[in-house]
């Protein structure tokens, strides 16, 4: 890809339209911007958001099954590194429909970890085996504006999320390949460990540590050996 610049970053004309973009997707292509970088460039009929050299750049803040088909395509010719962000602390405004007016403002009390990466990435847990694909995830300080407008989800009793907002990049992460996520685990060698093992060793509740155990089959990083009644027995396979 022959890539000419004459400015720090530009958008390719038939890229989309940024304006349209969600504002944390949008605040972390910025964040991520270095000189020579092009935005929104379309690459085997794709738009990218960032293409730096021959790496592109995806950032997907929510919902990996709706990117899956996308870089499975980009990843037979390209580099492709895809940039998920975890809300380590969250903020939540609540705002008055008509006016904006702030009703209410607190710190929410969940605070995301590096391993709420599996809610998504069990998606498309054998994209990690690609040596085209790589994964950068942000723990981040954000504030969730919401709107008490009886539009909203039932859980939030009819409260809508209008907007995200980058407060803070706390930590990035790096996976460039499978062996890099066996750092997530509490074990090592021929440890031999359950599902019931792993949710208390990480602190989490059991099905979250059965999506961890699923990905990690898929990476073909853990196998099953076996079975103490009705509980899967893992071991690390590499």
């Amino acid at each position: 890809m022959t890539d000419i610049q004459i400015k720090p970053y530009d958008n390719e004309e038939n890229g989309i339209n940024i304006k349209n973009e969600k504002q944390l997707h949008s605040q972390i292509k910025e964040w991520y911007l270095k000189q020579g970088d092009r935005l929104e460039s379309k690459v085997d009929g794709y738009i990218i958001d960032i293409v730096r050299d021959d790496l592109l750049i995806e950032i997907q803040t929510r919902n990996f099954g709706a990117i899956n088909r996308k870089i499975r395509s980009l990843l037979k010719k390209h580099k492709v590194m895809l940039v998920h962000p975890i809300a380590a602390e969250k903020h939540i405004i609540k705002v008055q429909p008509e006016s904006g007016e702030i009703l209410t403002a607190r710190k929410s009390p969940a605070k995301g970890t590096i391993i709420h990466i599996f809610d998504e990435l069990i998606r498309m847990p054998d994209i990690i085996n690609n040596q085209n694909f790589s994964m950068e995830i942000l723990l981040i300080k954000m504030e969730e504006i919401r709107c008490q407008d009886g539009k909203g989800s039932w859980r939030r009793k009819g409260v809508s999320i209008i907007e995200k907002k980058l407060l803070e990049v706390l930590e990035v992460i790096r996976f460039d390949c499978k062996e890099d996520f066996l750092r997530l685990l509490p074990y090592s060698g021929d440890k031999q460990f359950t599902n019931k093992d792993l949710s208390k060793s990480l602190g989490i509740p059991i099905n979250k540590a059965q999506k961890v155990t699923y990905c990690l089959k898929k990476m073909e990083l853990i196998k099953e050996i076996g079975k103490n009644k009705n509980q899967l027995i893992f071991e690390i396979s590499c």
